[in-house]
């Protein structure tokens, strides 16, 4: 099993962190290797979708469950997809009004070697490199961070 723990300090409240994490129909704008996505429920407090990752040929369609504390906290786990296991938490814990620790924890294992053989540098490229991409998002929408 691949565990990620990612953390960042913004200089954007919680809640504009959070609306960025849960606006999932945005993701292939910004995310990489993200293609598409398609939303099948989104409410205040729940959530689920299926993704499209995508570089070179590796192709990879997963959906998950999204339990929302909104401005706190989003849990995602796994509906559908090459994995056995993938969960993960974004937690989004205000400092002060327009500054928050940004944390995501993420555990997945694939299916089988096979799958992990195929598929792993491509998920574990996006896992990694999932906050940063939100961080630049926050800039883009946003604007720059306050020096």
């Amino acid at each position: 099993m691949t565990t990620i723990h990612r953390t960042a300090l913004v200089e954007y409240s919680a809640k504009e962190m959070y609306d960025l994490v849960n606006d999932i129909d945005k993701y292939p704008q910004f995310l990489p290797m993200c293609q598409a996505v398609e939303v099948h429920m989104h409410t205040e407090t729940e959530a689920e979708a299926t993704l499209k990752i995508a570089k070179g040929g590796v192709k990879i369609d997963f959906g998950t469950h999204n339990d929302m504390i909104p401005n706190k906290e989003i849990k995602i786990r796994l509906i559908k997809g090459p994995f056995k296991r993938l969960l993960g938490v974004w937690h989004f814990i205000p400092l002060n009004d327009k500054a928050c620790k940004v944390t995501l924890d993420l555990e997945f294992e694939f299916s089988s070697k096979v799958m992990a053989l195929a598929l792993g540098v491509v998920f574990n490229t996006l896992a990694n490199t999932m906050l940063d991409a939100f961080c630049k998002r926050a800039k883009t929408v946003y604007g720059a961070e306050a020096v």
